[in-house]
């Protein structure tokens, strides 16, 4: 017991635990906006474009993070560009971007002799190697995703149970489509960082999915899937540190063991 205690005072066990519950509690917000805008395939040309990024700044010497954040709005601006539907997503211009993002990542790792395990590495990410700095960078996307959902709900809404409905009512359908694209873009670029693209789903999917099993509406969605981030993350967060595990593993297998508890309670989602 001494030894948990005295780990949560270790700077980086606190930076990770700090950033984990943010995390946690935010990152659930934009995966309502993945599933409920049909943008999973996109998700991975972005976490793809991490990778990129990740290969870019080694070779360069650059920082990764606001390197890959702005190769993922350069993509998403792309994909807005050349979309002529996004009632459906992207599809498979999504398969083509991931395609082109991790082609020109092969290359920049071949032509700068860049070790491809070095890249690799963020397929996994750590929540351990966190500065004050990338914590006031989460803090600002939280911010920022909170406060678009609150002064956009109604109209976030109406985009999430038609667009040509919400369209015809005179929303700005393609301004916010394009809001929600971009946050999401941030926080993946985020995620790959701190806990890893193969666990990304541990935050961004698994908790609406847990959430969508009791919630009747859109705010009860969202507040369920914020709620049992929070939970996933921090419990899951102390448990890694308790039992010497990998936080990212441990908070994965805790999503997916909530995801397969049955419910009895019939749902029936409505804006």
């Amino acid at each position: 017991m001494n030894e948990f205690l005295y780990a949560l005072t270790l700077p980086p066990v606190t930076k990770g635990l700090l950033a984990m519950a943010i995390a946690g509690l935010c990152f659930p917000a934009s995966g309502v906006m993945v599933l409920r805008l049909d943008l999973v395939p996109m998700r991975y040309m972005l976490m793809h474009g991490v990778i990129l990024g990740g290969a870019i700044s080694l070779a360069l010497s650059l920082p990764i993070l606001p390197l890959s954040i702005a190769l993922n709005i350069i993509l998403v601006l792309a994909m807005m560009h050349l979309a002529k539907d996004t009632r459906h997503g992207f599809g498979l211009a999504s398969a083509a971007g991931m395609v082109f993002t991790m082609a020109s990542a092969s290359l920049v790792m071949h032509l700068w002799d860049v070790p491809a395990k070095d890249t690799l590495q963020l397929l996994w990410g750590s929540p351990f190697a966190l500065s004050w700095a990338d914590i006031v960078v989460l803090s600002g996307i939280a911010l920022i995703l909170a406060i678009y959902l609150f002064t956009n709900f109604r109209t976030v809404s109406a985009i999430f149970f038609d667009q040509e409905i919400a369209q015809s009512l005179g929303m700005p359908v393609k301004a916010h489509y394009t809001a929600m694209v971009l946050v999401i873009a941030l926080v993946i670029a985020f995620a790959m960082k701190l806990i890893g693209a193969l666990l990304i789903d541990a935050l961004l999917i698994l908790p609406v999915l847990i959430a969508g099993k009791r919630a009747e509406s859109l705010k009860q969605l969202l507040l369920y899937s914020c709620l049992t981030g929070l939970f996933v993350s921090t419990f899951g967060f102390l448990a890694a540190i308790a039992t010497d595990l990998p936080p990212s593993g441990t908070i994965a297998l805790l999503s997916a063991l909530l995801f397969i508890i049955p419910t009895t309670h019939k749902r029936g989602l409505h804006s």
